[in-house]
């Protein structure tokens, strides 16, 4: 299919405006909500071989990675004006075996890097209608002007956790499971441990905002010299008590807050830019832990930090008598209380199986059920908000030629982009990004010779008539 023919990017979008049945009946390419169209119209990707622009960094790891390389970026993928998006690693290249007693992570500084998305007609000359190059702009490494708590590697196999690039005025976040303090809750945010999952841009375009499965926390830095600028606090049985680097350990030791490292996955914000809105990416453990039903979504005021609490159902991959459930990987707003869900499987490229489950599904915020202060997942059945399919991504990259084997397994990252006009009529664009694990080429019984494994981005189309509700954020770009 080749439908661009007049094409102009705008490059900052401005604003115009009981347990329930999930509906599963989307089907490839076709929206769930009012028979509108979403379409696959370009794929383009960032080598996982090549360095970021933090040259400070470059030294190798713990385990023998270089400190720069480029990788995991579609942990969390945003629009920032100017077809510029940011998008942030997890905590480091950890899928490198070296130290189970610290989960294999490593000294990795966290970071979010500035890339530039040229989308442009592919004039025939492609399977898809767009051509989308990605250019690596930036890279902006995250610290705290106070001081942080390192590990100190006492009998862990590793060394000190102090990143050598600290200063007295630049304390460095980093991946290590270690680099926490024991006698406080997973909620201190004195701890240097920080494993990015999402990322937003604030409205005026000068802050960001990354959600974090370690605490788990929500943090408010500054985009051009990445301080930490602002902590929200999130309800205080999210978090654990008995802290230990394995995480195994760390959730034997805890009968309440998140699964370790499942915690906050998804971060969206408003149109407005008046809320966050953070997902958790399995349930609590007073919810049932990665065998429960529903996890839950918080909403932030970001002007006076209060939350409330809204429980999800996730959808059964297993079978009646097996149950299995996903995880949701991200969240994003189509406007202040319309949102767009990943869950996804672990499956595909990467983990050496075919990719079953990586879906969009639609949620209505409005009137939802408040559950805080509930526990348990009986308290929570019958008051989660109800969903319906918005997008079967597997079906849809399939149904371009692309096979299940080689379909990205950690599909993670997901955001509105600039708006398109073809042929006179606006659509909208929807971007995903994956989490490659900073592994660069895969090699498995899927793909004995080999194959590539980059940082890759999926972009889509989406017109009026398949999200109605669309509102783009009132985003300033910097540039």
């Amino acid at each position: 299919m080749n439908r661009a023919r007049l094409v102009l990017v705008l490059p900052l979008a401005l604003a115009g405006a009981c347990q329930p049945a999930v509906d599963d009946s989307a089907g490839s390419a076709a929206a769930s909500l009012s028979g509108g169209t979403i379409a696959l119209v370009a794929i383009g990707s960032l080598p996982g071989t090549v360095a970021d622009r933090s040259c400070e960094t470059a030294a190798a790891l713990e385990n023998g990675v270089p400190g720069n390389l480029l990788g995991g970026l579609g942990s969390g993928i945003a629009y920032a004006g100017w077809n510029r998006f940011v998008a942030v690693p997890d905590r480091g290249p950890n899928a490198v075996s070296y130290d189970a007693a610290v989960d294999d992570t490593a000294s990795y500084v966290n970071r979010f890097q500035t890339i530039r998305m040229e989308l442009l007609p592919a004039g025939g000359q492609g399977a898809l209608p767009y051509t989308l190059v990605p250019t690596l702009e930036e890279t902006t490494l995250l610290h705290s002007r106070t001081r942080l708590v390192y590990g100190s590697g006492a009998g862990l196999g590793v060394g000190d956790g102090t990143p050598a690039i600290d200063t007295r005025r630049a304390h460095y976040f980093t991946g290590r499971s270690d680099n926490f303090d024991a006698t406080q809750p997973s909620s201190d945010p004195h701890d240097a441990r920080l494993d990015p999952e999402s990322i937003r841009v604030a409205n005026d375009g000068r802050t960001i905002f990354v959600s974090d499965e370690y605490g788990p926390f929500v943090y408010q830095f500054n985009r051009l010299t990445g301080e930490r600028l602002r902590t929200f606090t999130l309800p205080a049985d999210f978090a654990v008590t008995n802290l230990s680097p394995q995480g195994d350990v760390e959730i034997s030791g805890n009968s309440v807050g998140r699964v370790a490292n499942k915690g906050m996955e998804g971060l969206a914000i408003t149109p407005d830019g008046r809320t966050l809105i953070g997902a958790m990416q399995s349930p609590l453990l007073q919810d049932g832990g990665t065998n429960g039903r529903f996890t839950r979504i918080v909403t932030i005021d970001t002007h006076c930090g209060a939350t409330r609490q809204i429980a999800y159902p996730l959808t059964n991959i297993g079978s009646a008598s097996k149950p299995k459930y996903p995880t949701i990987s991200e969240i994003v707003a189509v406007n202040d209380h319309e949102l767009l869900v990943d869950e996804r499987d672990g499956k595909g490229r990467g983990d050496n199986s075919t990719a079953v489950v990586k879906r969009l599904y639609h949620i209505d915020l409005e009137g939802a059920a408040d559950v805080s202060g509930l526990a348990g997942e009986s308290s929570l059945a019958g008051k989660a908000v109800a969903k319906t399919l918005f997008l079967d991504v597997v079906a849809e990259l399939t149904a371009h030629g692309i096979s299940a084997n080689d379909i990205p397994a950690k599909i993670e990252g997901v955001a509105f982009g600039p708006d398109l006009v073809v042929d006179g009529k606006l659509e909208h664009t929807l971007w995903l990004a994956n989490d490659n694990d900073f592994i660069a080429k895969v090699t498995d019984s899927n793909h004995p010779m080999g194959i590539d494994n980059p940082n890759q981005f999926f972009v889509f189309t989406v017109d009026d008539a398949a999200l109605p509700g669309f509102v783009p954020q009132r985003l300033h770009a910097l540039f």
